[in-house]
């Protein structure tokens, strides 16, 4: 599990740097062909190694949770086709309608494995081969899906989010800032291959140099402000991501399990029940982000989450303890729309694909060690104080998080709803200023042909007259339809 995390985690990153300058609907398709591969893969072989490769190069997700480069790519794309006031909406239906296939793949594949098995003839490894059958089918479809997206997914294919410069930086001063930036990315960028070429030279660590020189060039790519806002918001989230690789699921499940000894169906359907209620919250998360706030949804509904973490070894009844976790789990995805607009709405549109990896990244990094640390604990007969340093972890989060983020001025590199950017605008007066030029021409055609009707006197009209009357033409031209018809018993009486 460790290896096939470690191959996620950069494998995933070097997606996600890539996806805006290949193009991300070529990436997604790229993920839809891995999965067929690594489901077809799972299906065929049974030897440990084969599959390990399969399971890095799939990124399938160890923990089942939808985490990857393929979800920050596609949450970069919801945050470009939609709007400020929708963004919250959009990507609150979109946690919901995930956590919801999580939630019915689960309870699909148990029921699929269990009524395979009870067939003569099958055994389990029969049944999930058959199971990955369905995998790598999935796949297909979610492949012939990607058919489907258009060019608006890509980096500059939409515009209604295009983003030109900060709303509240002049212009002059902004092209300096990018001059200067640009001259660090560059000096940077000389400096690493001046390493790279002190160190053994060409041939010694040559694939080491190469990769590490591509990843620090990608990095220095995300401008200095968005660094210094996303340093704090990393420095977070690893320490949320953290607390709940010590204290996830499947480690709950099993201290309930060790502690009141209830029957397994109970101990099931006390975990469907804290899935369903997740996906049910994570509806609400958008409109209560357009009420209070991306941050103060995120703070408000996780504080009682974590704190629900942090007592959830005290209770002495099962269904006391049934009821912290079903708050926990119900308020625990509230927070996932809200982030990810919190990040598209303080990072540029060409960051967003690159930040958002590279976010998943840290926060898988971090939850790998979690695990580790409550082993130790349950191996001391300390397993509660894994859920209590969860909570404070989380408390530390979301502290942290209002205190640092609150007043923050969001919306910084797009322009507000119902308003064109600089570079639409720009061709919108353009189109005007031909059009009038058009009307223009037409007018003075016009008095052309009457001049060589009424002859050279009138031929002498003053440039002003033929402009005036360009304009009554265009004036005529674009006049409401009610002076265009008349009705018919005003036409009647005319005749």
């Amino acid at each position: 599990m460790t290896l096939t995390l470690l191959g996620d985690v950069f494998l995933g990153t070097f997606l996600t740097l890539i996806a805006d300058k290949v193009g991300r609907r070529k990436v997604l398709m790229a993920g839809s062909f891995l999965m067929v591969l690594s489901g077809a893969i799972f299906a065929f072989f049974e030897n440990f190694w084969i599959l390990l490769l399969a399971a890095v190069l799939g990124v399938i997700s160890v923990t089942g949770g939808d985490f990857g480069p393929f979800r920050s790519i596609e949450e970069s794309v919801l945050s470009q086709l939609t709007t400020p006031s929708t963004r919250s909406d959009v990507l609150a239906w979109y946690v919901t309608t995930s956590t919801l296939g999580s939630s019915i793949g689960s309870e699909a594949s148990g029921r699929i494995v269990h009524f395979l098995q009870s067939r003569d003839g099958w055994t389990a490894v029969d049944a999930y081969h058959a199971l990955f059958w369905v995998y790598t089918a999935m796949g297909l479809v979610n492949a012939l899906l990607m058919l489907l997206l258009t060019e608006a997914c890509e980096l500059h294919g939409s515009s209604s989010t295009t983003e030109t410069t900060y709303s509240q930086v002049p212009q002059d001063e902004q092209q300096q800032d990018t001059e200067r930036e640009r001259e660090h990315q560059h000096r940077t960028t000389r400096l690493d291959v001046d390493d790279v070429d002190a160190q053994g030279g060409h041939q010694q660590q040559n694939l080491i140099s190469k990769i590490k020189y591509w990843f620090t060039t990608r990095f220095t790519e995300i401008s200095a402000p968005t660094r210094s806002i996303m340093y704090k918001l990393w420095f977070l989230l690893s320490v949320d991501s953290l607390a709940d690789g010590m204290v996830p699921y499947s480690l709950t499940n099993y201290y309930m399990d060790i502690k009141f000894h209830p029957a397994k169906s109970t101990l099931g359907d006390v975990q469907s029940v804290s899935y369903l209620l997740g996906s049910i919250a994570a509806v609400f998360a958008g409109p209560l982000a357009r009420k209070i706030g991306l941050i103060n949804t995120m703070v408000f509904t996780h504080v009682p989450s974590s704190a629900a973490v942090l007592i959830f070894p005290f209770p002495p009844r099962f269904w006391l303890t049934a009821a912290l976790l079903f708050v926990r789990a119900g308020l625990n995805n509230m927070d996932q729309a809200p982030r990810a607009a919190f990040i598209a709405a303080v990072v540029k549109s060409e960051e967003r694909t690159a930040v958002m990896g590279i976010t998943g990244m840290l926060r898988t990094l971090s939850s790998m060690a979690g695990p580790s640390v409550t082993g130790i604990l349950a191996a001391n007969h300390r397993f509660w104080i894994a859920f209590v340093a969860a909570g404070v972890f989380r408390l530390a989060y979301d502290f942290g998080l209002y205190a640092m983020f609150v007043n923050m001025k969001l919306y910084q590199h797009e322009e507000p709803d119902g308003k064109l950017d600089h570079h639409h605008q720009r061709h919108r007066n353009r189109d005007e200023e031909e059009e009038l030029e058009l009307h223009s021409l037409a007018g003075s055609d016009s008095s052309s042909s009457s001049s060589t009707i009424l002859g050279d006197d009138d031929a002498a009209e003053p440039r002003a007259t033929r402009e005036s009357f360009a304009n009554t033409s265009l004036e005529v031209n674009t006049a409401p339809e009610r002076l265009r018809s008349r009705s018919p018993r005003r036409s009647t009486a005319a005749d």
